[in-house]
């Protein structure tokens, strides 16, 4: 007798799928859920599922495929469950298994392979980047949707496009840059795929912000992929090999911390220490660097301001990113740094638990769920009243700034770190706001 799951390969462990009482407090917090209205689709009906797997004779049916696919991993239901239940592990080992065991249909299996082939590479979305810009400067989107082409194209071709962001100027990081006055901390900046190739500007922002605050900042040059993407779609080698790498990298720099600036890849390197757990020559060495790893508003909060902040008389809807909220549990520590800004108002968007419908590679494998979330999400930050919506992740301000421009409702976005500079330089808040609405890649 055999069961669904591979249980000689890390299979979701049945002392944490029995960890779940059934309560149901996480129905509220998930977005499936609320999307699709089916108890399979809730935490609780994949955990079902889950165990199902580990029952003799039991099959991986493409409706426990759909249902497992479903879920975006945002975590909000570790957040809202009372019994402990780690969810997140629980759906990362069904993931591997999936990947491992089912053949998706043909089309799905090119999708995922472009996906998979283009964003975890900084070196290929840089190639990426010179055809985009002057795909943009042209407008050659409006003239393909003027004739009907982009109406032609595959959901998540379609996807993929209305998301790209706007691109302007790139200027490369130095290697290192010393600190501001007395010297508290020397630091690493993980750059990110998406966030070093589409969000320069916010590394830049990252850097400056950093050095006023007195860390010696490293940029370990050619650094590449964390494995985020990876881990969460369930393609465990990869990911394991993007962690291997990058730890290399780190360990080479002795950093005092590594620090984050997008939500789900500092998420994931706080996870190593799980994902190399069985690897007796990785397991410390992944231990000693998710033990380094900061969110950006991690390590200002925990350092303390030293840099003169000016006046920003504005009003801002913080927007929690889910990996940063509920996988990290930093919630409190961007709301401080904004709130010590003189002249912000923070406002609070309603259903703040629930996900923009972005999550890592969701809305371009899932678009039309995705595209329901994001209005529910963006009409939640209109709702606010706010000037300027911040958050802290790449895919959550292109999936919000995107939907809130099909809606025609354009508002400006930045990231945390971002208006933590702008207040430290001294930027007029108009400009701040302009540059936030033209998009990444905007100086000011």
């Amino acid at each position: 007798m055999s069961a669904a799951w591979d249980l000689e390969r890390k299979p979701p462990e049945p002392e944490l799928i029995r960890d779940c009482v059934h309560c149901g407090f996480c129905l509220p917090t998930c977005p499936s859920y609320a999307v699709f209205e089916e108890e399979m689709d809730s935490p609780r009906g994949r955990i079902v599922l889950m165990r199902i797997g580990h029952e003799p004779d039991s099959e991986i049916s493409p409706e426990m495929v759909t249902h497992f696919d479903r879920c975006l991993g945002c975590m909000a239901c570790v957040t809202a469950c009372p019994s402990g239940v780690q969810y997140d592990k629980l759906i990362e080992a069904t993931r591997a298994q999936l990947e491992r065991r089912v053949k998706r249909p043909r089309g799905e299996r090119l999708v995922r392979r472009m996906i998979y082939s283009l964003f975890p590479y900084p070196r290929r979305l840089k190639v990426l980047r010179g055809p985009l810009r002057a795909y943009q400067a042209i407008r050659l989107n409006r003239l393909l949707a003027r004739v009907g082409l982009l109406d032609r194209l595959p959901k998540s071709l379609q996807a993929m496009e209305s998301l790209a962001p706007k691109l302007g100027h790139v200027d490369k990081l130095p290697e290192r840059t010393p600190a501001v006055g007395t010297k508290r901390k020397t630091v690493g900046l993980l750059t990110g795929c998406v966030q070093g190739t589409f969000f320069p500007d916010v590394n830049a922002a990252t850097v400056r912000v950093l050095a006023a605050e007195g860390c010696e900042v490293v940029v370990p040059p050619r650094q590449g992929c964390c494995g985020a993407l990876s881990a969460h779609a369930g393609r465990e080698p990869e990911a394991l090999a993007f962690a291997k790498r990058l730890i290399e990298t780190f360990e080479a720099t002795a950093v005092d911390a590594i620090v984050v600036n997008a939500a789900g890849c500092g998420s994931n390197l706080k996870d190593y220490a799980h994902q190399l757990r069985d690897e007796p020559e990785w397991a410390e060495r992944a231990e000693a660097l998710s033990a380094k790893a900061r969110d950006i508003s991690e390590l200002l909060d925990e350092l303390g301001p030293v840099a003169p902040r000016h006046e920003l008389a504005v009003t801002v809807a913080y927007q929690d990113a889910c990996h940063l909220g509920h996988a990290q549990g930093v919630r409190a520590q961007p709301r401080r740094l904004l709130r010590d800004i003189p002249g912000i108002e923070l406002r609070e968007p309603f259903e703040a638990e629930i996900c923009c419908g972005s999550a890592g590679t969701y809305n371009l494998l899932h678009p039309e769920p995705a595209r329901e979330l994001g209005e529910r999400k963006a009409n939640a930050v209109l709702a606010t009243g706010a000037q300027l919506m911040v958050t802290a992740n790449p895919g959550c301000w292109m999936q919000v700034a995107t939907t809130l421009a099909r809606m025609g409702r354009r508002m400006p976005v930045a990231h945390t770190v971002q208006v933590l500079d702008a207040a430290i330089r001294g930027v007029p808040v108009q400009d701040m706001l302009a540059a936030a609405l033209d998009g990444p890649g905007t100086v000011v």
